[in-house]
């Protein structure tokens, strides 16, 4: 007979955190200005350093889709939205539905999310394994997965509970477009 070993420690106890409490952290200083995180399932994670071809990326998308929509529709780049009671995720780009207000009063939700845009050099299965599902979970309508190393992108509509149940990729001459907004076209060489 083999002896088992059984650890009961307190301190493997795992806090999870909820929106209100993550923006009192950050309103009460407990993060650094310079600090890049974000709220994900109730756990704080920290962000990956943007590198120049992701920065590149996120630049030039929203200047085309802030041409291409104008005041249709609003882009928020590298913002945190509220995806439910425990997740503060921070996208690379959303296009919300406008609002005079610009957001002023109370960060985007699903709600008022059209798109979400994600953009990976070193992130990709994160992205795509953790904050796909996440979004897709929580309904939001269509999120497009940007890899600046393959220069592909993977679009993802039709949400569910268990993950998005339409997927496309897009490659070099291939044309993409909103479903929020399907007469405006995006060439895939204005985003790559």
């Amino acid at each position: 007979m083999t002896a088992q070993l059984v650890i009961s420690d307190p301190c493997l106890n795992i806090h999870k955190f909820t929106t209100k409490q993550y923006q009192l952290m950050y309103e009460t200083g407990v993060f650094a200005v310079s600090d890049r995180h974000e709220l994900i399932s109730g756990e704080i994670r920290e962000m990956s350093p943007i590198g120049i071809k992701h920065a590149a990326c996120v630049a030039r998308t929203t200047r085309y889709f802030q041409i291409k929509l104008g005041d249709r529709a609003f882009v928020w780049t590298q913002n945190p939205i509220i995806v439910n009671n425990h997740s503060q995720p921070q996208p690379d780009l959303a296009i919300l539905k406008w609002r005079d207000d610009f957001y002023a009063n109370a960060l985007p939700t699903p709600d008022d999310i059209l798109l979400i845009i994600e953009v990976a050099d070193s992130t990709i299965a994160y992205d795509r394994d953790v904050k796909m599902p996440l979004y897709a979970a929580n309904g939001i309508p269509e999120m497009w997965l940007f890899d600046v190393n393959q220069q592909i992108i993977e679009g993802y509509c039709q949400p569910s509970a268990s993950g998005y149940k339409r997927t496309r990729r897009y490659e070099q001459g291939d044309t993409l477009s909103i479903n929020a907004f399907p007469e405006v076209i995006f060439n895939w060489e204005d985003l790559f």
